[in-house]
């Protein structure tokens, strides 16, 4: 499954980095590596969010670096 996260200047600004680096240790935590594929990506076209644009499968959310342990818990391993 592949979770993207915006690095698009308005994310970047909101703390892009720190999602990325939370979902990296997260997914080496529950040793996922084999069936989750974290990627950046451009402007996802949601930034009027109070986020950061993330997308897992055809879903779009928006996270706050603080809500990513929570969102990772609940809807990333919900899929798996």
């Amino acid at each position: 499954m592949d979770i993207l996260v915006c690095v698009g200047s308005s994310c970047h600004l909101k703390g892009s980095r720190q999602v990325i680096s939370a979902f990296t240790q997260l997914i080496k935590e529950h040793q996922l590596e084999d069936r989750l594929t974290l990627k950046g990506s451009f402007c996802m076209g949601k930034c009027s969010c109070k986020g950061i644009s993330v997308k897992v499968e055809d879903d779009f959310y928006s996270l706050i670096p603080e809500d990513v342990e929570k969102f990772f818990a609940e809807t990333v391993m919900g899929r798996l």
